[in-house]
């Protein structure tokens, strides 16, 4: 699998998802509360496998691609960071 150089974290692309549709609205068709999807889109939080497969209801995805879109995102953060 090829890394990507810095990927986007993916609340940035759910931003794109979400159009013209509010973040209250859109966690209500999720079931989850407005906070929880607010840090998923302000980039503060990940994606979990369960927020994967809602979004990939809602929005006519599949889970994988949120999922790999989180997975890459914390490989690349990982790889930036120094080991001893």
């Amino acid at each position: 699998m090829t890394r990507m150089h810095n990927p986007p974290h993916p609340g940035e692309v759910l931003k794109e998802y979400l159009g013209d549709r509010t973040v209250t609205e859109t966690a209500v068709r999720l079931g989850v509360t407005r906070v929880t999807l607010s840090r998923i889109v302000s980039s503060t939080s990940g994606v979990s496998v369960d927020m994967a497969y809602r979004l990939g209801d809602v929005f006519g995805t599949s889970p994988e691609l949120w999922a790999g879109m989180q997975l890459q995102y914390d490989l690349h953060q990982a790889g930036t960071r120094r080991r001893r």
